[in-house]
């Protein structure tokens, strides 16, 4: 037996036959002639077999961790400093109204630039649309969306390129690549999240279409200041309220305190973090499957993939911890229409890993800026211990730019367990005493052919 780098094994075939009477011969395959072609040209007494494996589809690897979701497939691409960013989206229904447009508003409230309390750098963000789209529909087919750079300053990363900004993904690159995109930091640039945020946008039509569900994130702390809970209701929470002030905290006066907490150390080149608190509204229930794909910790990857991010919470969170099980129940009861509630929602909308159709609410915290215009201790490249004062241009807190990526991701996660629920538990006509039908049932006249 004989191996080779290339998976195959070749094995001597006898002559003549030692364990039997017959002799395993090249001819013995002659009915096969497309066999008989290829072991012909095979050095004589050996058959050459591929024991190359295929892997099942859901254990090969995606773009190496650039790709979210199942049904509905998003794959960024791009880095800061690069020709541009962008998406590609696989997996949208067809027949879906269309148009850059619907990514613009989200991405206007990403972009750059929008405000003295985020980063300086000026781009317009302006998305166009390549492939998936026809006529202003949507076809089925992967939609490509493409963002152009067009305001690099690649020499304010000329420090960097030898020494390594404190806790930045600087050196975690090096260690796992063994080479990096220095200026603006690669693909750990938030400008990553642009393709999350215009796919995230589709997301967002789909589920208000579909079922009117509805995603609001806001900013409820910078650095020390917190907006109390009891300030805010999310069952009439807008988004003029959300946008009415740069922070994107829906109570003017905290809006007011948040600000001035950024500014006072946006003049000394530091910075701060805060917290993205997201409720949905009028989630589809049965969303989530039970054990390792639970709707909450889809959640949780999807919103911990950010740049910045150090903690989530959903519903009642570590603060659940303090109750007793009969002060943290969320006692059922039948609503006026015959549908089973609960009374609170300490669940945060979901029980067991599924949606239950309250209001779903989570908190993201998002760390300090790592880049930061003040002096720091660092190491270089080839390990000499150094000084360093990041250049470039950067939040002093990205919390008020996170709102929409928040967002995003959240409607990214909701869009693809709403199709696994449609395709696994809506194939057959549900269980009208225990479950909502995602499709409303037609009488026979109203079914079109």
């Amino acid at each position: 037996m004989m191996s080779n780098r290339e998976g195959c094994i070749a094995f001597p075939i006898p002559m003549a036959a030692s364990l039997s009477t017959k002799a395993f011969s090249t001819d013995a395959l002659s009915s096969f002639p497309s066999l008989n072609s290829d072991l012909r040209s095979l050095s004589s007494g050996y058959l050459r077999l591929s024991l190359r494996p295929r892997l099942p589809k859901r254990l090969q690897i995606q773009a190496a961790g650039s790709t979210y979701g199942n049904n509905f497939r998003v794959t960024t691409y791009g880095e800061s400093h690069g020709g541009g960013v962008g998406c590609v989206i696989d997996g949208c229904p067809p027949r879906l109204p269309l148009s850059e447009a619907d990514m613009q508003m989200d991405l206007d409230r990403r972009r750059p630039g929008q405000s003295r309390i985020t980063t300086p750098r000026k781009e317009t963000d302006t998305c166009k649309i390549f492939s998936g789209v026809s006529e202003g529909l949507t076809t089925g087919t992967p939609i490509h969306v493409f963002v152009p750079n067009t305001d690099q300053r690649g020499h304010d990363y000329s420090e960097m390129s030898l020494a390594y900004r404190p806790s930045h993904a600087d050196a975690t690159y090096d260690m796992k690549y063994g080479v990096r995109s220095v200026q603006g930091g690669g693909r750990s640039s938030a400008r990553e999240t642009i393709g999350r945020v215009a796919s995230g946008a589709v997301a967002k039509k789909i589920l208000k279409e579909f079922s009117g569900t509805e995603i609001l994130a806001y900013v409820s702390q910078v650095h020390k200041i917190v907006l109390p809970e009891d300030l805010v209701d999310h069952d009439t929470l807008s988004l003029d309220q959300i946008e009415s002030n740069i922070v994107r905290c829906p109570d003017p006066e905290y809006a007011e305190k948040m600000i001035a907490a950024i500014d006072a150390v946006r003049v000394r080149g530091d910075s701060v973090g805060g917290i993205v608190t997201c409720i949905v509204r009028n989630c589809p229930r049965g969303l989530g499957s039970p054990v390792f794909d639970k709707l909450e910790a889809e959640l949780a990857k999807a919103a911990m993939s950010l740049p910045a991010t150090k903690g989530f919470q959903f519903g009642s969170g570590f603060a659940g911890t303090f109750l007793t099980g009969s002060e943290h129940n969320d006692e059922f009861y039948i609503d006026e229409h015959g549908k089973t509630r609960t009374r609170t929602n300490r669940s945060g909308g979901i029980q067991g890993g599924i949606s239950n159709g309250e209001i779903i609410n989570m908190r993201i915290a998002f760390k300090p800026t790592s880049t930061i215009g003040k002096k720091q201790r660092t190491v270089t490249r080839d390990k000499k211990e150094t000084e360093l004062i990041a250049r470039g241009r950067h939040d002093p807190c990205v919390v008020p730019r996170a709102v929409p990526m928040v967002e995003a991701m959240v409607a990214l996660v909701l869009v693809d367990q709403l199709m696994a629920q449609y395709a696994q538990c809506n194939l057959f006509p549900v269980n009208l005493d225990l479950q909502d039908p995602l499709v409303p049932e037609l009488e026979p006249e109203e079914v079109t052919f």
